[in-house]
């Protein structure tokens, strides 16, 4: 298949070149082009680096494309800027920050080619002020916040841009010293994540009043003075068909056709062969696997269980969750598992993981589907779904369900997290401990759930391999970004652990600015400072026994989230904490004051 294939290939582009040869010359090289579907139109001044020549542009209107079809534009200052969309009436760009960081460079001088429009003002904050998302969010239609830079004293620069009307002193920046103002005198509208630049030169209105392109004189851009002409647009020019032509075309033709035709076959059979290899590697798996006697369905069971997927109970990035029966007392949810892992990685890996499992706060797998393309897994059903339903402020009565609850399912949650790590034959790491992956029984009993992402390794193992980042963003250990944090372990659960404690202790949004704090700090930070300094939580307690549960939730989290692995206790430890009383808890390292290990 693949010599035919390549021979295929290689008559095709014999026959082009000939086609080119005899029939290509005189077409226009500097047509209109985009880099997507939905990429702003480019043509002179702008010309696509490395597809058209040089001649096509004028000189600093360099575009290119990355590999995922967007148009990038460098600037002199070496800043790098997504174009979302040119205007060539006005000579406006309008683009996106490319980095994280965007130079002040722009806003101060713009460059000799462009200039920048808009009403903006530079604000040099503190660190923590990245975090600091409600001031864009709260005056929305005012001001939008721009990329930040470093400064020297390790500071953040931010571009704050204004609408017309909107006055600096509104906004609730008082950590931040303003050092730069810029006014545009043209009026141009600020965007919330774009900003505005504007070329005048060239200028080529003259040549579209006429109806004519606009090009440079010669090919030499690298003159001192760069001066543009106006062309007449080519016309469509016809010509007669000789047969030596009409033969060439038809070669063409047919090598297309059986190019198209050969790689259809090919596609067809090496997808076919990849399905038979992955159902023979499940095979093998589900064959080894059904000593444990779990209950294996068909997709025609799983049809008649979910009632054709009558019931959704939920939405992941794995798969849909439908709700099923059994028989008339025993409920079941199914999952449906996605076939984006082409090896069924994910399948065996849930599986595989949850067949070693069997413990009050581990949900329970009941049965799997394996037919053809179909994977599924059925689990028992909760009544009272995920965790997060319920983790609300303790200010919203209607939904807080006590403080004696959160306590036992806290400590419940890490018997399981526990039992993972040291109660099975080899160590699971869950990777993906959060409150949409706990879910509760009728009496709110916890059961971790969902080891898509879970690795098996030996208990004496005190690093694990990873070649990506796993898990949700908010709840994944430092070291799993960056081994400079140390080795990936179980620790990597524990600090997932401690950042749902302190969920569960603040509220869903942790970590949102708190308003009526005057330092503006990250929920964590807020807590840490006001257990260091001796005061309550600030939020609705109750009776002097709930100051205590609430104190010592917020004591194990801080625990759980140091930076580094070495200083987080062992999920046997942290029971242990959760079993005692508050008053004979520690307080932890700050793991906000410094980055510098406390072992």
């Amino acid at each position: 298949m693949l010599p035919t294939m390549s021979l295929l290939f290689w008559l095709l582009l014999i026959f082009v070149e000939v086609d080119v040869v005899h029939g290509g010359v005189g077409l226009e090289d500097c047509t209109e082009t985009r880099c997507g579907s939905y990429g702003p139109a480019i043509r002179f001044p702008f010309r696509l680096k490395g597809r058209q020549p040089f001649h096509c542009g004028y000189p600093g209107f360099d575009l290119a494309c990355t590999n995922d079809n967007r148009t990038l534009l460098e600037m002199p200052s070496s800043s790098k800027l997504f174009v979302t969309e040119i205007d060539y009436t006005s000579h406006t760009i309008e683009a996106e920050p490319a980095l994280d960081c965007l130079d002040r460079d722009i806003f101060y001088h713009g460059s000799s080619t462009f200039k920048y429009v808009g009403n903006t003002s530079l604000f040099s904050c503190p660190p923590s002020t990245e975090r600091d998302q409600y001031i864009t969010d709260s005056y929305y239609d005012c001001l939008a916040r721009l990329s930040p830079c470093h400064d020297n004293p390790g500071n953040h620069i931010y571009a704050y841009a204004f609408s017309p009307g909107c006055s600096i002193d509104k906004i609730p920046l008082v950590s931040c010293t303003k050092v730069y103002d810029y006014k545009d005198a043209l009026g141009y509208p600020y965007g919330f994540s774009s900003i505005y630049l504007h070329w005048s030169i060239p200028s080529c209105q003259h040549c579209e009043g006429k109806g004519k392109l606009c090009r440079l004189k010669n090919e030499f851009t690298n003159q001192t003075d760069p001066q543009t002409q106006c062309l007449d647009v080519p016309k469509a020019k016809g010509h007669k068909l000789g047969a030596p032509t009409i033969k060439i075309l038809g070669s063409c033709t047919l090598s297309v056709i059986l190019i198209v035709t050969g790689m259809t076959i090919y596609y067809v059979y090496s997808s076919l062969k990849r399905e038979e290899e992955n159902q023979l590697r499940i095979k093998r798996f589900l064959d080894e696997y059904r000593a444990l006697k779990p209950s294996r369905y068909s997709y025609a069971d799983i049809k008649r269980i979910t009632e054709k997927f009558k019931e959704k109970l939920g939405q992941g990035a794995y798969g849909t969750v439908f709700k099923g029966r059994l028989s008339s007392e025993l409920l079941v949810a199914v999952k449906i598992l996605n076939n984006s892992n082409e090896k069924g990685e994910d399948f065996i890996n849930e599986v595989g993981t949850m067949g070693q499992i069997h413990h009050v706060n581990v949900v329970r797998l009941i049965g799997y589907c394996a037919d053809g393309f179909i994977r599924a897994l059925v689990y028992e059903f909760l009544p009272n779904g995920p965790l997060q339903n319920f983790l609300s402020s303790a200010d919203n009565e209607n939904s807080f369900i006590g403080w004696d609850k959160l306590q036992d399912i806290a400590l419940g949650i890490g018997k399981g997290i526990e039992y993972l790590h040291q109660g099975c034959e080899q160590q699971i790491l869950h990777f993906d401990i959060k409150p949409h992956n706990v879910l509760l029984d009728h009496d709110f009993t916890p059961k971790v759930s969902d080891f898509g992402l879970a690795k098996l390794c030996s208990k004496d193992q005190s690093a694990v391999s990873m070649t990506a980042a796993r898990g949700t963003m908010g709840y994944i250990a430092p070291e799993v970004f960056s081994r400079n944090f140390g080795n990936v372990s179980y620790k990597a659960d524990v600090y997932s652990f401690g950042t749902l404690l302190l969920e569960m202790v603040g509220g869903r949004k942790n970590f949102k600015v708190m308003e009526d704090s005057t330092s503006q700090v990250y929920f964590p930070e807020w807590i840490y400072n006001l257990l260091e300094q001796g005061n309550d939580l600030r939020i609705h307690i109750g009776d002097e026994g709930n100051v205590e549960i609430a104190k010592k939730l917020a004591v194990v989290g801080l625990w759980c989230i140091q930076w580094y692995p070495i200083d987080r206790p062992s999920m046997k430890t942290v029971v242990q904490m959760l079993e005692r009383e508050g008053d004979n808890l520690t307080m932890p390292p700050n793991p906000f004051a410094s980055t510098s290990s406390s072992s």
